[in-house]
């Protein structure tokens, strides 16, 4: 391990924003922030946005910036990537953010029912070899597992480059009977318009892999939907 990666890790040790669990932690089923983020963490009452597979954090801190009357909690089990976004964190002190450091297959470790108000994927592996679904973060396991910590009125958005993981993803949510509330497979074209100024606003949040398929004429593929009411 390079000498800078050693460097990034202790300093992570020392970002008040990031939790970094162990593996019994993390197979618990109930760590000590689960239901309390709001009292322990943020001391408000602000709703909650979860950004699972964050990487570097790019979205989480740009979010985190521009709604100070809303929280934020960026995911990914690569420590090397969520240094930059707990690095930044700290320098600019944004108190509405954290980051664990854990596998999103253990996520209902981490919030309680009806903690979170909404979840966005930006551009989660579309796990093409997964013909089940159960790895996929947009498939009906993983769906589930979100259930168990989603407020009543949530979102969960999915921003993709992969025609495959928005096509799957518009399936699964026919499958489950959940509620589509807006899909395009060219965010920033001629769709972008009929979006309101307010999802505008918060769609033009683009990550550096974004920018980047954007710049080669990669179109960007959004999902915004919520999971059906239990029957």
């Amino acid at each position: 391990m390079g000498k800078k990666k050693l460097q990034h890790f202790a300093e992570m040790e020392t970002f008040g924003c990031m939790f970094q669990p162990d593996k019994a932690e993390m197979i618990s089923g109930a760590h000590h922030m689960k239901g309390k983020w709001q009292e322990i963490y943020f001391h408000n009452d602000h709703p909650i946005t979860v950004e699972l597979g964050c990487g570097k954090g790019e979205y989480t801190i740009a979010l985190a910036q521009k709604y100070p009357d809303r929280n934020f909690i960026g995911i990914d089990v690569k420590g090397a990537r969520l240094w930059r976004g707990g690095r930044t964190a700290e320098d600019e002190g944004l108190s509405n953010v954290a980051f664990i450091r854990t596998k999103i297959e253990f996520i209902n470790t981490y919030f309680g029912p009806g903690e979170i108000s909404e979840i966005w994927l930006t551009f989660s592996d579309p796990q093409i070899g997964d013909h089940k679904g159960s790895k996929r973060l947009t498939g009906e396991p993983f769906l589930q597992r979100y259930r168990g910590f989603l407020s009543p009125g949530h979102l969960i958005h999915v921003k993709t480059d992969s025609a495959f993981l928005r096509k799957r993803t518009e399936e699964t949510i026919a499958a489950g009977k959940h509620k589509l509330h807006r899909l395009t497979c060219d965010l920033y074209g001629s769709d972008f318009e009929k979006f309101t100024e307010e999802e505008r606003e918060i769609l033009n949040v683009k990550t550096f892999y974004e920018g980047k398929y954007l710049s080669v004429g990669i179109p960007i593929n959004y999902v915004k939907f919520s999971l059906r009411e239990h029957d």
